[in-house]
C-alpha cells in the first residue's frame, strides 16, 4: 500500500520520538525535525510506508549519531515479557484452543509496537496481554489452523522486541504440529524503531524454538526488494506466511501468496484500508488481502 499524506503527521511524530529516544538534548530533537521536514518535500509518496520509514530512520540514526535510538527500551520489554511468560505459557497449555489462545496472545503482543505510540508504559501492555483471551479477534482462527496443519514450510515474519517473546507461544504451537524443522522465524536485518532483531529473538529463546534469520533489510516491514536474495527465495518456497504488525500488513497486503496477517489495527490509515476499527485484533487469511 501507498503512503498517504495521512500518514505524514505519524512520521513527524516518530521522527520525535526517536530523537528523544537517542538523547535528550533539546538542540539536537530541533535539528533532527527540521532535517526530516526538509527531507519530506522531496519524499515519494508511492512508496509503501515501511519504505518511507526506513529511509527517515537512516537519516535519524545519523543525525543522533546513535545507532539504535530504541535499544534500551527494546531490553525493557523484552524483559517484561519474559517475566510474563511462564504464567502464559500456563494459560495456554490449559487453554481449550491452545492454538487459537496463541494467536490471541501473539496479537496482543503487537500493542507493544513504540513507532505508533512511543509513550508505551509497561502496565499499558501487561493490561493488554491480561485482556488478550478475552478480547474478540476478527478473522477466520479455523482456517488459520487449518492452513498451519496443511503446512511443511512455515515463513514467520516477526514483529517488534518484546512483542517477539509471546510470538513464541504461537510459533511452539506451530512446532508441535509441523515439527520446528518445519517453522523459520524471520527478524529485521538491522535496528529500526523497536523492531526485532536476531539479538532480541536471542533474547526471547526463540532460537529454541525454531529456525531464525534476518531478512537482510532494516525497513519496519517486509520490502521484497529491500531484502536479502536468501529471504526472497525463502519466502517464495513458503507455503504459508503469517506476517506480524502493521508494517507487514502496509508492505504486503495484496501479495498473491499464502500470507496470514496477525496485528493490531491501530491508525486511521490502517483501519479505512482493513475496514475494521482502530483497536481490533486481526487475522486475515489469503482471500482477504487484495
Amino acid at each position: 500500500m501507498d503512503t498517504t499524506l495521512d500518514c505524514i503527521p505519524c512520521f513527524l511524530r516518530q521522527a520525535l520520538d526517536a530523537a528523544r529516544f537517542a538523547g535528550p538534548d533539546p538542540a539536537m530533537h530541533e535539528r533532527v525535525m527540521k532535517s526530516v521536514l526538509q527531507w519530506l518535500e522531496n519524499a515519494d509518496l508511492r512508496q509503501p510506508p515501511p519504505l518511507f520509514a526506513r529511509d527517515i530512520h537512516r537519516l535519524l540514526r545519523e543525525l543522533t549519531d546513535n545507532p539504535d535510538p530504541y535499544a534500551q527500551a527494546k531490553e525493557r520489554f523484552n524483559r517484561l515479557a519474559l517475566g510474563m511468560l511462564p504464567d502464559l505459557a500456563r494459560d495456554v497449555g490449559q487453554a481449550p484452543d491452545p492454538l487459537d489462545a496463541a494467536v490471541r496472545l501473539a496479537i496482543a503482543g503487537n500493542t507493544i509496537d513504540l513507532g505508533v505510540n512511543g509513550s508505551l508504559t509497561e502496565d499499558q501492555a501487561r493490561q493488554a496481554t491480561a485482556q488478550a483471551l478475552a478480547h474478540p479477534v476478527d478473522g477466520d482462527t479455523r482456517a488459520f489452523a487449518e492452513a498451519a496443519d496443511a503446512a511443511r514450510d512455515i515463513l514467520y515474519l516477526a514483529d517488534n522486541a518484546g512483542e517477539i517473546v509471546f510470538d513464541g507461544l504461537l510459533v511452539e504451537q506451530l512446532a508441535q504440529r509441523c515439527g520446528p524443522e518445519a517453522v523459520t522465524v524471520v527478524v529485521r536485518g538491522g535496528p529500526v524503531l523497536n523492531d526485532a532483531t536476531l539479538a532480541d529473538a536471542e533474547a526471547a529463546g526463540m532460537n529454541r524454538l525454531a529456525r531464525v534469520m534476518d531478512n537482510g533489510s532494516d525497513a519496519p516491514g517486509t520490502v521484497l526488494e529491500d531484502c536479502s536474495p536468501a529471504m526472497v527465495e525463502r519466502f517464495g518456497r513458503s507455503d504459508m506466511i503469517i506476517a506480524k504488525g502493521q508494517g507487514n500488513f502496509e508492505s504486503l497486503a495484496g501479495h498473491p501468496g499464502p500470507v496470514f496477517f496477525l496485528f493490531k489495527v491501530k491508525c486511521p490509515v490502517v483501519a479505512a484500508r482493513t475496514g475494521r476499527p482502530v483497536g481490533t485484533h486481526v487475522l486475515l487469511g489469503p482471500e482477504r488481502t487484495a
